[in-house]
């Protein structure tokens, strides 16, 4: 149910996101989000429109190499989307943050939602985003280089990675046996994993496999 309920999320925002630049109105100066359309920019999108933050979208083309000019390097050094710049941030003054982590972290600590105050219910959501940073986002993502975009097909690194997120989506599905999120209540560790597990398909899964 839970993973019917992250393809529906994130359709919806991306219909949303693709009909207007800017989102929301709330007489503030509108988030600057810096975006393409990958897993890791949905993170983003679904937290904005769950937070019914304003925001304006600037499209980052990575296709064609937006991501390595001087203006976006100044705000996210690593040369990946997503980035933000929030003119509103603390102490009102405009603050810049890249890593897809980390925008989350800092929105839901600006709104106080998707996130726990007590430090054990923090704790919950931040060892499964932090699993989904360094374990589903990355082998799913060579899962789809090495299946789609090598300049040729190598066996190995198509089984290894396949076989990785099959393990991996053996623990969310096993996590997720007798609850609906990965933690207590929904949070941004679901929200970081909803664009990943829509794209299980292109990965070369079958989440049939987990009702």
């Amino acid at each position: 149910m839970a993973r019917t309920a992250a393809r529906s999320s994130r359709n919806r925002v991306a219909r949303k996101a693709q009909s207007s630049a800017t989102r929301g109105g709330s007489g503030k100066k509108p988030i600057d989000l810096y975006y393409w359309p990958t897993p890791n920019g949905w993170k983003i999108t679904i937290m904005l429109e769950e937070c019914a933050l304003a925001y304006t979208m600037i499209p980052v083309d990575i296709s064609k190499g937006d991501q390595f000019r001087p203006g976006f390097l100044a705000i996210s050094p690593n040369n990946r989307i997503p980035a933000i710049v929030d003119h509103d941030g603390p102490g009102s003054k405009p603050i810049s943050i890249f890593e897809s982590g980390a925008i989350l972290q800092y929105l839901a600590r600006k709104i106080e939602k998707f996130y726990p105050q007590d430090e054990p219910g923090r704790v919950e959501v931040d060892q499964w985003l932090f699993w989904q940073m360094a374990n589903l986002g990355p082998k799913a993502g060579e899962a789809n280089h090495f299946r789609h975009y090598a300049p040729e097909k190598l066996p190995y690194a198509i089984e290894r990675f396949t076989n990785e997120m099959n393990r991996l989506y053996g623990v969310m599905d096993k996590r997720l046996q007798d609850r609906e999120f990965l933690a207590r209540r929904y949070s941004i560790a679901d929200i970081a994993c909803i664009g990943w597990a829509s794209r299980a398909e292109r990965h070369g899964h079958d989440l049939s496999r987990f009702p």
